[in-house]
């Protein structure tokens, strides 16, 4: 039985030019917006800060009767408070207040508020507004209030913070749709929104934003990934998982070839083909899209991604051969290819699943184990499949080793782990104990 269904799936699969001659494909595409780098700094030209004082010695201090009295309302408001924040909330210097730092402002020159930290705080209440609190703490630059019961609307003076920089939000009450007016505020380098409870689409204009970090996984967002907007994002790191995204992974992924390092689209509801466009992104170190609905074969150019560590696009549909300039790569230390529908792959990748390197087990991959039933693959394949832009598949659009190199194939055993950064950003937040 097996025989006749490889043959059937061979024939099926040469409508995609899997084995036709590689094809160069158009050059590496650039973001529609220019940034600059390094960052400008916050400190503007020409002026000498002062030396930073000491806490219990802070001098002048800026904005402090309105930081006063905004703590104290909160504080106020604040029924629960298991690690003893506001028990320390007292007096006229808000710089000895628990999860309050404060700096030199670099454009009034005095020491003043530029940090909030309540990570794991777990503050309790009826309506803890976080904006009608962060917009009376106006020269801060680093506001971090995960695992709280923070909620309420964002609104648009968000902008008048100039130095807002880092916003963590995470794992807290907010809902509706995404805070737009959070985009105004022009300097964020990093922004945290994953584990709460927006929902619809996200506005075009989040991945204009000028930031390095973008976790917004574990919401309820829907629609499709803006196309037009998602390769101008500079991020080195962005999490979409664990929402309901649907729709293509969009092409425009490629634009963001000069800075994106780590991107994860796991368990939403994405569905068509890969873009070949991803084989632009030479800095990739992670690609994760498993658990969606993506399918075709994968393209030729992702035997591109140099810097490639982990790849994972099991619990899908795709199908045809295991390209073998994917297993040649010199990084991979994980492909997860588990639960698809392939059927071919080359000595180079044999060599990589020995190594437990790639995994391919649930596939229709004859003389592997743990593969699907024969009618499994043969129900697969008996629905017409097929892909947009099928020439694609062979562009590689850069210089792959010969297939006549030889390459030393590493135990996983003997290979030093990689540290991805964007995957702990999956785990629901702690509190601090």
């Amino acid at each position: 039985m097996w025989p006749k269904i490889f043959t059937i799936l061979v024939v099926l699969q040469s409508s995609f030019l899997l084995h036709g001659l590689a094809q160069t494909g158009p050059p590496r595409p650039n973001p529609t917006i220019t940034r600059i780098r390094p960052r400008p700094s916050l400190i503007p030209p020409g002026i000498k800060l002062m030396p930073r004082r000491p806490n219990n010695d802070p001098g002048p201090l800026a904005n402090r009767a309105r930081i006063l009295f905004i703590t104290q309302e909160l504080k106020r408001n604040i029924t629960y408070d298991p690690l003893g924040y506001t028990k320390t909330w007292v007096g006229d210097n808000y710089c000895l207040f628990k999860g309050f730092f404060c700096d030199v402002v670099p454009d009034l020159n005095i020491t003043g508020l530029s940090s909030i930290d309540f990570s794991g705080a777990r503050f309790g209440g009826p309506f803890l507004n976080f904006y009608r609190f962060i917009r009376n703490l106006p020269d801060i630059a680093i506001f971090h209030a995960n695992s709280n019961n923070f909620t309420g609307v964002v609104n648009r003076n968000i902008n008048k913070l100039r130095f807002l920089y880092e916003l963590d939000l995470s794992n807290n009450k907010f809902l509706g749709g995404f805070p737009g007016y959070v985009l105004g505020a022009n300097k964020l380098a990093f922004l945290d929104f994953r584990f709460n409870t927006y929902n619809g689409s996200v506005p075009y204009r989040l991945f204009n934003i000028d930031t390095d970090v973008l976790f917004i996984n574990n919401n309820g967002f829907a629609g499709r990934i803006p196309q037009a907007t998602f390769g101008n994002t500079p991020a080195l790191y962005i999490t979409l998982a664990g929402n309901k995204f649907t729709g293509p992974i969009p092409p425009t992924i490629g634009r963001a070839w000069r800075t994106l390092r780590e991107v994860l689209f796991l368990r939403n509801r994405l569905s068509g083909c890969l873009p070949f466009e991803i084989g632009y992104l030479v800095k990739a170190t992670v690609f994760d899209a498993n658990s969606n609905i993506l399918t075709g074969p994968i393209p030729q150019s992702l035997g591109c991604l140099f810097s490639l560590e982990i790849l994972n696009l099991a619990n899908n549909q795709f199908y045809g051969a295991i390209p073998e300039s994917l297993c040649r790569l010199p990084d991979v230390y994980n492909i997860t290819l588990s639960n698809n529908y392939f059927t071919q792959i080359g000595p180079q990748c044999r060599k990589l699943v020995t190594a437990q390197r790639l995994h391919v087990q649930g596939n229709c991959l004859p003389g592997f184990r743990l593969q699907k039933t024969a009618a499994q693959c043969a129900a697969f394949f008996s629905k017409p499949r097929s892909c947009p832009r099928a020439n694609t598949f062979n562009y590689v659009p850069c210089t792959l080793p010969s297939a006549a190199d030889k390459v030393v194939v590493t135990s996983v055993e003997d290979m030093v782990p990689p540290s991805p950064r964007s995957y702990a950003a999956l785990e629901r937040p702690h509190p601090h104990h």
